[in-house]
């Protein structure tokens, strides 16, 4: 028998939350996958695209809605290279909608991200802003 992994969904405040915020900084093009990230595709890259057993190799910008970075290979200048199994929920249903090469924007929902504790200078209910660039997968 197969295994079942539960991928969690945001409440609809959180999405009211993430709404709000893409109108009141007049961004456009975002579209909501059904658990809750919302997506902007700059370039969606290639057919090829990862799945959840992939280890993808991204370089990011993770920002919260009042504009700090709290993480960025961007500014390190070296990519990861990660499990998605590893990562936040959010990036479990983001990274795989792109293909290599492919270029956007995640808005994260508290649920899907770091939830009510936080981690480190991210504080608890944060919603992120991760500005993503999928460079390969295996």
């Amino acid at each position: 028998m197969g295994s079942i992994l539960f991928l969690g969904s945001c409440s609809k405040d959180e999405i009211s939350e993430i709404q709000d915020y893409i109108d009141d900084n007049g961004l456009t093009g975002f579209t909501q996958t059904p658990e809750g990230v919302f997506i902007k595709y700059d370039n969606p890259g290639t057919d090829q695209r990862p799945n959840l057993g992939s280890t993808v190799k991204v370089h990011y910008r993770g920002k919260l809605t009042n504009g700090s970075t709290f993480d960025s290979s961007f500014e390190r200048g070296t990519p990861i290279d990660i499990a998605l199994t590893q990562t936040i929920q959010g990036w479990q249903i983001g990274i795989p909608k792109f293909g290599i090469g492919g270029k956007g924007t995640l808005i994260i929902p508290p649920s899907l991200g770091y939830g009510k504790s936080g981690s480190g200078s991210i504080p608890g209910d944060a919603i992120l802003i991760f500005d993503i660039e999928l460079i390969n997968f295996q």
